[in-house]
């Protein structure tokens, strides 16, 4: 589940640039106050290092990738050894984990770090903390901010593969998409094997899972001087958090779970119906609301009749890069169409624009579509790392997955299931121990949040997972989509809850001001 599709907004830029400036300005003053006693034992400054337990970690910049839209953060860095083989420590090689910390505002900060785990599988901590940066900044008032690449990810000895990532833009590419459907399974072994040649001087993938996750990054805590934690997750990140809270649970303060998933799912085996069940309720919106029931009619039915004309015939367009405004020439099919409304889905912003997209194409103008899917080739292929993806779900999940016929004629389809359990034939199987998907129990605070018209975890699930915690309590955001830890005042409800570890007493009224964002009308927005 892609917890990072990018919300490139000036509003988040500005925020997080401020928060850069604020930073940048804490290390210098927290270099020149350790010598005055501010910082607090486990967390000392010397000689313009950070010493915290028996790491070193030197002053550096974390984020701020080409296309981003996001700057480069202040933080201090360093790498830490860990075996690949977590059962072999002694007979296997060891990789390197790329470990941050980005400070707290605070001088004298709490002792505790808030841990940001990732989603994906594939998102790397250090990489897209700016995204997230500005909902956490309340959290860094007061307590510095833990980031661990998971391994497989970013600076932590990524399963990078080029063939399984780059966006279909040439001739060759492009053919794949007129292959028939009995010759793209063969095409993606031929790619499967080629990954794993060049994955081979530097990675074995079976023991790239969320158990040997888990397991690093309690190494890393240990390291630290073993501070307890405070684990922030999002989307898949939910997973890591429950799987190390279960079997950590001394080294863990409190849990925020970000779109979860329960324990017992396998991922993909319900994506199909939760993103049908998600478009009709954000459709429904379109419905309900005069200006764009007017303009649009029913834009589900117009998904599913566009879904019907490019499956009979794919739309071939040329049209500029949206990023370096080079010529491109691109096909447009239904499983083009089926991603680019899943991934759009994720946030109430895209999702605004879905009738509008949707309506254009029915009219033969399929560039907004297009458009959408090179933005979203470029942006997944650059911050999700297939290979990694595959090693969680061939280990975890794959085998628990069967095709479910009533899925058959939406518009996901179980093409989910059906490719990656082909891919997992080919892909090297890692362990999963046998309380893996057991059921979260745990006696620690924890706050789920959920958006209402989230299409990959909806708020059912967090509902499942409060409801087997004893100190647990599920916040809803109307209106909004995937990953709602930044929306209207989350920031501070997650604030107030880390810092006096209450759920019951927790005042979430403010929550109320949310709800759906309206449908754009033309390329100006929403109706006024």
């Amino acid at each position: 589940m892609k917890a990072t599709v990018r919300r490139a907004l000036i509003a988040v830029f500005v925020v997080v640039l401020l928060g850069q400036l604020a930073a940048q300005r804490w290390l210098h003053r927290g270099t020149a106050a350790a010598g005055r006693g501010a910082a607090p034992v486990s967390m000392r400054f010397a000689d313009g290092e950070l010493h915290m337990g028996r790491l070193t970690l030197q002053a550096c910049s974390i984020g701020g990738r080409q296309g981003d839209g996001l700057p480069s953060l202040a933080a201090w860095c360093t790498r830490f050894a860990v075996p690949e083989d977590w059962d072999n420590p002694g007979g296997s090689r060891r990789i390197e984990l790329a470990v941050a910390i980005v400070p707290a505002a605070a001088a004298s900060p709490e002792p505790d770090l808030v841990t940001f785990l990732d989603g994906g599988p594939g998102g790397a901590a250090r990489e897209d903390y700016p995204a997230i940066a500005a909902a956490l900044a309340p959290l860094r008032e007061r307590r510095a901010i833990l980031l661990v690449d998971q391994r497989g990810t970013g600076g932590s000895n990524a399963l990078d593969c080029p063939a399984l990532q780059a966006p279909a833009t040439t001739p060759t590419q492009r053919a794949t998409a007129q292959l028939t459907v009995a010759d793209q399974p063969a095409l993606m072994a031929q790619r499967l094997r080629q990954c794993l040649m060049q994955l081979q001087a530097h990675a074995a993938p079976q023991f790239y899972t969320t158990t040997e996750a888990v397991r690093d990054l309690e190494a890393v805590r240990q390291s630290l001087g073993a501070p307890r934690l405070d684990l922030i997750a999002v989307s898949y990140g939910t997973r890591v958090a429950q799987q190390y809270a279960a079997r950590f649970p001394e080294a863990v303060r409190s849990v925020v779970l970000d779109s979860p998933v329960p324990n017992r799912l396998a991922l993909l085996s319900e994506h199909a119906r939760n993103l049908e069940h998600a478009l009709r309720l954000q459709f429904a919106h379109c419905r309900a609301t005069p200006s764009c029931a007017a303009r649009f009619q029913d834009p589900y039915a117009t998904l599913y009749r566009l879904r019907e004309r490019l499956q009979t015939a794919p739309v071939a367009v040329t049209l500029p890069d949206p990023v370096t405004f080079t010529p491109m020439h691109l096909m447009l099919t239904a499983q083009d169409l089926a991603a680019v409304v899943r991934f759009d889905a994720y946030n109430e912003l895209t999702a605004a624009l879905l009738p509008l997209m949707l309506d254009e194409a029915q009219k033969g103008n399929y560039v907004p579509l297009l458009g959408q899917k090179t933005l979203l080739t470029t942006d997944l292929g650059d911050h999700i790392t297939s290979a990694l993806e595959l090693s969680v779900l061939c280990a975890e999940d794959a085998d628990l997955l069967s095709p479910r016929p009533e899925d058959a004629h939406t518009l996901l389809g179980n093409d989910p299931i059906t490719s990656t359990q082909a891919a997992c034939r080919v892909w090297p199987k890692g362990r999963r121990p046998a309380d893996f998907h057991a059921p979260f129990h745990s006696g620690l605070p924890v706050l789920v949040l959920d958006g209402e018209l989230d299409p990959v975890t909806p708020p059912s699930y967090g509902a499942e997972i409060v409801a087997a915690l004893p100190h647990a309590r599920q916040l809803i955001a109307a209106g909004q989509g995937h990953s709602v830890i930044g929306a209207g005042c989350m920031p501070r409800l997650v604030q107030r809850f880390v810092q006096t570890l209450a759920t019951a007493q927790l005042d979430a009224h403010c929550l109320a001001e949310l709800g759906p964002v309206p449908a754009f009308i033309d390329y100006d927005g929403a109706s006024p």
